[in-house]
């Protein structure tokens, strides 16, 4: 086989096998196959698809590349993954929360695609949290504490590994079949009895319509099940960024406040009602509780009583990370902007919002670029809520003044009320 060929084979539309994926992955992984054929490829199949079949085919070429984490203890072993949506925290939160109610959560997940940030990114703007474990040591964090959060060691799935920091930087990031053998590349090695996809609909996330969000849901589903892996998928909006906070550390501390349990403004509540109805969802899953009512109060008591957070600790401290005694991370100084005329929020500009927090620094441009985890946007309002001229509606953490010189164009307000969607679309 030559590589030329497979590219022009699936540019002019035409299926691979088994064989060309493999040759193809092999090849990438090895470095007979170059970065610039991978990132000709991958956008070759961001344009033209993939169909079930070869979905389920790179998905396995992808997961044998490496290998798979072993069981350490007799708990019900699940996770959740997001497709990724702006201020998206939910993972901080779910990890720790699962792990307090009796699971095992061996949660692989990745850095910022595109605009969305990546769950290590966040993490890593923790003093000293360690993303990159080996296998011996982050079994041995999951037999103490319950939960880890690492990116995929080298040994798993390492052709998603290098897959995944191309697509980032060369616009390839939306196709349906290469997210989908990508998570469960990722997931499927984790050995898994069951995972949850929360995949996000709308402007702030990839997804930017319910029909390709179900599309990808569907095939997420029909994938996992050909690998003998029980998955559910709940489409989630995110045509408004999901809570208060956009950044690195900024969405950490908004974890932390949830993970303290107690009142939150309706705002952060979205990002808390999420997460313990996709951490409900793995309960069932696993016959931990009996349905959704049972579910939901098992976790909201892991939550006001401190055991999530109990574990949050437990977690930061078993991957070497130190929070401030304060436990809140500092940010860059704080710029405030109010709105400039009264009315109702009717839209939010998710990615000027993505870009702003790119351009400061906050995400990359260029595979390998060093983050800046200070940089971090406070969104005050959410679409449907009414606002009084000058109301603060928006705070930068920027050091450069880098991201825009009126903020205030990202939020739309209009003499009319406008209705805000549901958070939960649809449950697959």
């Amino acid at each position: 086989m030559l590589c030329t060929h497979l590219i022009r084979q699936k540019r002019d539309a035409g299926e691979l096998t088994k064989d060309q994926w493999e040759f193809l992955i092999r090849g990438f992984c090895d470095g007979s196959v170059s970065p610039a054929q991978m990132a000709a490829m991958a956008m070759a199949i961001c344009i033209r698809g993939l169909n079930s079949r070869e979905t389920v085919d790179l998905t396995a070429t992808m997961l044998a590349s490496g290998t798979r984490l072993p069981r350490v203890t007799d708990r019900p072993r699940v996770d959740k993954h997001s497709t990724g949506g702006l201020g998206d925290k939910v993972s901080l939160v779910l990890a720790p929360l699962l792990a307090a109610v009796g699971c095992d959560v061996p949660m692989i997940s990745g850095r910022g695609l595109g605009r969305t940030g990546g769950t290590l990114d966040k993490l890593e703007a923790i003093e000293g949290f360690e993303t990159s474990l080996s296998i011996d040591q982050s079994s041995d964090v999951l037999r103490r504490v319950g939960a880890f959060i690492i990116g995929a060691d080298e040994s798993i799935a390492p052709a998603d590994r290098k897959l995944y920091a191309l697509r980032d930087v060369t616009a390839t990031v939306e196709s349906v079949g290469l997210i989908t053998a990508s998570i469960l590349s990722k997931k499927l090695a984790a050995s898994l009895d069951a995972l949850t996809m929360d995949v996000k609909v709308g402007r702030g996330g990839f997804m930017p319509d319910v029909e390709q969000a179900r599309e990808l849901a569907g095939r997420l589903v029909e994938v996992a099940a050909g690998s003998h892996l029980p998955t559910n998928a709940i489409l989630s909006d995110m045509n408004q960024p999901l809570g208060e906070a956009i950044g690195n550390a900024i969405e950490v501390n908004e974890a932390i406040q949830i993970l303290r349990g107690g009142t939150c403004n309706e705002r952060v509540a979205r990002v808390r009602d999420l997460t313990i109805r996709l951490a409900a969802q793995s309960l069932i899953a696993v016959d931990l509780a009996g349905g959704l009512e049972e579910a939901q109060q098992m976790l909201t008591r892991a939550l006001d009583q401190g055991d999530a957070m109990e574990r949050f600790e437990r977690m930061i401290t078993a991957q070497h990370g130190r929070l401030p005694t304060s436990g809140i991370l500092s940010l860059e100084s704080r710029r405030e902007w109010g709105a400039p005329v009264a009315g109702w929020v009717s839209r939010i500009d998710c990615e000027a919002i993505g870009d702003a927090i790119i351009l400061a620094g906050g995400g990359r441009r260029r595979g390998g670029e060093t983050l800046n985890h200070r940089v971090g946007i406070e969104l005050m309002v959410q679409i449907g809520q009414r606002v009084e001229q000058g109301q603060p509606i928006i705070a930068l953490h920027d050091d450069k003044n880098a991201m825009t010189p009126d903020p205030t164009t990202w939020v739309t307000i209009e003499e009319a009320p406008k209705p805000m969607a549901h958070l939960i679309v649809e449950v697959i």
